[in-house]
């Protein structure tokens, strides 16, 4: 039986950083949208724990998730549904890591990303080691700007030598030649991320076996193609769910890309697609 994949994002728009590159950034949610935000987390889960099928979720809220209560609680919850194949999250760890030793490690797994500025390194590092000693998948990233280099060559350097370190090209930024074989002795599959990726007209699988499902339970085929195939929740998507081009001239978002039957990626991140973890064996 196919996985079925699904992006979940939420109402939840807050953050505790204040990223330059991000609109979010120190955004505050009142208490009716966390309220809000965290009944439809709860009936998600509540879903998810009825489905027959298999199913594999990644988090993708535009703010930080793991600094909620409710975020934690239903990762571990998922984490134990035994229909759950990988339940993982985008997060910036500001948050403690003990909560995950509650969760069930085969099956949770972190997407996580260093914002220079932000926190220290140290103590961005001293998480990561707590990720590892607790034997949690997670992989580490940072976004490609010039000033964050020498940040993303000393997390590297510091990090286990089986923790991937991706770098995310920067939105508007133009790398030249020299400058991509630069990141890319940090992050090998830069490349993937250098440009966007001419989608319109080509196979994904996105809209098929996997999809995005926003707080009301709306679903469209992934976070940036607006079309609704349905309701999760009415299981009126199920009928929309089908072989399909992309409709967009292109895509340059690695949740996004990394569906796109044009691109090798899931041999690439084999076993790791949510939580972005390369099979290291063959690709790293």
């Amino acid at each position: 039986m196919t996985v079925l994949t699904i992006l979940y994002r939420g109402p939840l728009a807050s953050c505790d950083y204040d990223c330059p590159y991000c609109p979010f950034a120190k955004r505050r949610d009142n208490p009716t949208t966390l309220r809000a935000d965290r009944a439809a987390l709860e009936r998600f889960c509540d879903w998810v724990a009825a489905q027959p099928g298999e199913i594999a979720v990644l988090f993708t809220p535009w703010g930080e998730g793991l600094v909620r209560s409710w975020y934690r609680r239903a990762i571990v919850r998922l984490s134990h549904l035994p229909n759950v194949r990988r339940v993982a999250i985008q997060t910036n760890l500001s948050c403690r890591t003990g909560w995950l030793d509650d969760a069930n490690r085969d099956v949770v797994a972190l997407w996580c990303t260093y914002h220079p500025g932000q926190t220290p390194q140290d103590r961005f590092l001293a998480k990561t080691n707590e990720l590892a000693d607790m034997g949690v998948r997670f992989s580490v990233g940072v976004v490609g700007l010039p000033e964050h280099a020498d940040s993303a060559r000393t997390i590297r350097e510091a990090l286990p030598a089986h923790v991937y370190l991706w770098v995310n090209a920067a939105e508007g930024h133009t790398y030249s030649d020299d400058e991509a074989s630069e990141w890319e002795t940090i992050d090998p599959l830069f490349g993937f991320s250098r440009h966007p990726h001419r989608s319109i007209g080509v196979g994904c699988r996105t809209g098929e076996s996997v999809i995005s499902v926003d707080g009301d339970g709306t679903v469209r085929r992934c976070h940036f193609v607006d079309d609704v195939l349905g309701n999760l929740y009415d299981g009126s998507y199920a009928d929309g769910l089908r072989p399909r081009a992309c409709p967009l001239l292109q895509c340059d978002c690695h949740i996004g890309y990394v569906h796109l039957e044009s691109l090798p990626l899931y041999d690439v991140f084999a076993g790791g697609v949510l939580e972005r973890i390369p099979s290291r064996e063959r690709h790293l």
